[in-house]
């Protein structure tokens, strides 16, 4: 399996630059939902999807 060399060496103590040296945090969770969502429509799925096709094709025409 020719993919090149590997040298684990090369994997060992590299610096990475981040927020962290600063104080300051990423949260990947921040945002996260964990609730329920629910949408009451007369519409049928079938005119549901025929919208969204509808404003598919409107944003294409507009490019």
């Amino acid at each position: 399996m020719g993919f090149g060399s590997y040298d684990e060496s090369e994997q060992q103590n590299q610096a990475v630059d981040s927020d962290e040296e600063n104080g300051e945090e990423i949260n990947v969770h921040e945002n996260d939902y964990e609730g329920e969502m629910k949408v009451e429509s007369d519409m049928s799925t079938d005119d549901l999807l025929d919208r969204l096709n509808e404003m598919k094709n409107d944003s294409e025409e507009d490019r």
